[in-house]
């Protein structure tokens, strides 16, 4: 806990009710989605300008206290828990949009700013941000950028920093930083904008950001196919990215569609395989033309057998039918506390991973269910062990630790990633040397020191 006296400093920095410590509080606000480290922060503050985050970092190093970086909190690698006595720096009340450049296509927002929330800016202004997931209903722009967030459109749009022009910062070391300045054009020496995407807060705070903006696609459509493998799923792509304008291209297990329908009480959408993938596409030649195109590549996957079953949504009621089996998914399983690894590799590999990490499993012989569902358009799939119902979590995350270890060695054989969308944060900093070699982690170190000399920001997150 703080002293008298560094809670009297934090008063001074923060409006009366800008400090929390109630145990509520520091409960809520000191913990992410992944639940599996209990939170134990020192208080919560709130900031609303950058005077505020400057102060506060001066603090944090004459005291030599960690701050932990908070947006939606939906990060499921302990990146944004306070574990250590931190004080958490929630950013939900720098939520405001600060300016929009029509010409450039830029708009820029403070860091608590919610995703869904820029995604209807962009749609008021006839434009579109397209970065998406699950929980764009509450997840901070500054928490994407933490993150460098992916979600279901990497396939068409990419990932989080291919939409940041630029950022502003306050640095570890109290340095405020206005980087690229949301320029088009600049070969001026290193983009120091590229290292605070992705880098999950532990070398400065994002204080505004300049975020891009697209064109709208066009009208949306949505088919689902049930397939019985994943190397034909691969084939399925191959034929969808030859014919639509693909922006989505999601699969999902057997076992995840039955966790799905009994969790929210759904009809089975199709007829039973061992797999079932989502397409997303556009419309580009009008609603008629782009069904019949949809319902042609349906009859050739199915003339080859790649498909034994598929469904082609007819409105955007039908889309937001079919999209609820896989974006359903983590609500149906959370009670279960899964185990979850947030995996990528190269896409042509996926199936072959896949099939290696079940034989793992399987050697384990553990009573555990299995659970595969991720945006294989892009390479990234999502394990998730679910504890038995008559384990307690304890029991499930010792047995669950030695698998760990043995599913990062079947990463490192592939050339994969330990983590492709939510960071490594305290969770998975054991993993990271099957990712990052010696001298990269070597090399992150030093950039953290310059960024962040005293360790004060979000200390204990990727390395220790």
């Amino acid at each position: 806990m703080l002293s008298d006296l560094q809670s009297q400093s934090l008063a001074q920095i923060f409006d009366a009710d800008g400090v929390l410590v109630s145990e509520a509080d520091r409960t809520h606000y000191g913990q992410d989605w992944s639940r599996f480290i209990a939170p134990d922060p020192s208080a919560i503050v709130f900031p609303k300008e950058v005077s505020q985050l400057k102060a506060l970092v001066a603090f944090a190093r004459a005291e030599q206290i960690g701050l932990v970086p908070s947006g939606g909190r939906t990060g499921l690698s302990g990146g944004a828990t306070a574990a250590r006595g931190e004080v958490v720096v929630s950013f939900e009340r720098m939520n405001r949009v600060l300016d929009f450049d029509e010409a450039s296509r830029l708009v820029l927002v403070e860091p608590g700013v919610i995703t869904q929330q820029l995604q209807q800016f962009a749609m008021n202004q006839g434009h579109y941000y397209p970065v998406d997931f699950a929980s764009s209903g509450s997840s901070h722009i500054g928490g994407n950028i933490a993150t460098n967030a992916g979600g279901i459109k990497v396939l068409r749009y990419g990932l989080t920093r291919e939409w940041v022009a630029g950022l502003e910062v306050v640095t570890g070391n109290g340095d405020h930083l206005s980087l690229n300045h949301g320029l088009v054009k600049n070969a001026t020496g290193i983009d120091q904008r590229h290292l605070f995407v992705g880098s999950e807060g532990i070398l400065g705070f994002t204080s505004a950001a300049w975020m891009k903006l697209t064109e709208a696609p066009q009208p949306l459509r949505v088919m689902l196919l049930a397939v019985p493998s994943m190397r034909i799923a691969l084939s399925v792509l191959a034929e969808c990215q030859r014919h639509l304008n693909l922006t989505a291209f999601e699969f999902f297990s057997r076992e995840a569609l039955m966790q799905v329908r009994n969790h929210l009480s759904l009809a089975a959408p199709l007829s039973d395989a061992p797999f079932y993938v989502l397409c997303e596409f556009e419309q580009i030649k009008g609603a008629e033309a782009g069904l019949s195109d949809a319902a042609d590549i349906y009859a050739k996957l199915s003339e080859k057998s790649w498909v034994s079953d598929g469904v082609i949504a007819q409105s955007d009621r039908e889309n937001q039918s079919l999209w609820r089996y896989r974006e359903g998914i983590s609500e149906a399983i959370t009670p279960r506390t899964p185990y979850k690894h947030d995996l990528s590799v190269r896409i042509s590999r996926a199936p072959e991973f896949l099939e290696a990490v079940e034989s793992t499993l399987k050697i384990a012989a553990l009573p555990f269910e299995i659970i595969w569902f991720g945006h294989i358009g892009d390479g990234n799939v999502h394990l998730n062990i679910l504890r038995p119902e008559d384990w307690s979590v304890a029991r499930f995350i010792k047995a669950c630790e030695p698998l760990g270890l043995q599913i990062m060695q079947v990463v490192a054989t592939f050339n994969g990633s330990v983590s492709a969308e939510h960071g490594v944060g305290l969770l998975k900093k054991d993993y990271l040397p099957f990712t990052k070699s010696d001298s990269e982690r070597a090399m992150m170190r030093n950039i953290k020191r310059v960024y962040d000399p005293d360790g004060v920001m979000n200390p204990g997150k990727i390395f220790d």
